[in-house]
């Protein structure tokens, strides 16, 4: 009974005018690790303050929820590079292969601080589909951003190698 109450406590704070009780919705949320919980995220990922989206896409990456891989991408697409950069480093801890064409498209953000972001979630996934846009990008006008391809890029050789390393001792 009490559990109930705590959720719909929970679900009517999202919905608060309030951004600190929302912002605290989101936080207790974050620390549920159960399926209502990842879908009342994936809902406040629409919240009109970009605060509380930065926070939700954050959340929705230390829940590991395949499920919130989707809503990430779309948020790959907000008006405000810090969500876009939130949902690039929670696609990053997620690890699923479906966001690997959006990341890439995502190279072309406007904000260095985004590409960065994306460029390390792409190390991080290690997919190969990635080597050619991160080549391609090492123009980027950036320094950290290009410092952050070539981290990349080497990480992305190093798996490749200790991967044939396993198959070719």
């Amino acid at each position: 009974m009490k559990a109930e109450k705590d959720v719909e406590s929970l679900i009517k704070d999202l919905k608060n005018k309030n951004k600190n009780i929302r912002k605290k919705a989101v936080e207790a949320l974050a620390e549920i690790d159960d399926s209502w919980a990842v879908e009342l995220l994936i809902e406040a990922l629409k919240d009109e303050d970009r605060d509380i989206r930065g926070k939700v896409a954050k959340a929705l990456g230390w829940l590991w929820d395949s499920r919130a891989v989707a809503p990430l991408i779309h948020a790959l697409k907000d008006e405000d590079w810090r969500v876009r950069w939130a949902a690039a480093g929670a696609l990053g801890r997620i690890e699923d292969s479906r966001a690997v064409e959006a990341l890439i498209e995502a190279l072309k953000d406007g904000n260095n601080g985004v590409r960065w972001g994306v460029v390390r979630t792409l190390g991080e996934i290690g997919d190969k589909r990635t080597v050619e846009p991160l080549i391609k990008a090492l123009k980027d006008k950036d320094e950290d951003v290009r410092k952050a391809l070539k981290e990349a890029l080497e990480k992305i050789k190093k798996e490749k190698s200790s991967t044939l390393m396993k198959y070719n001792p």
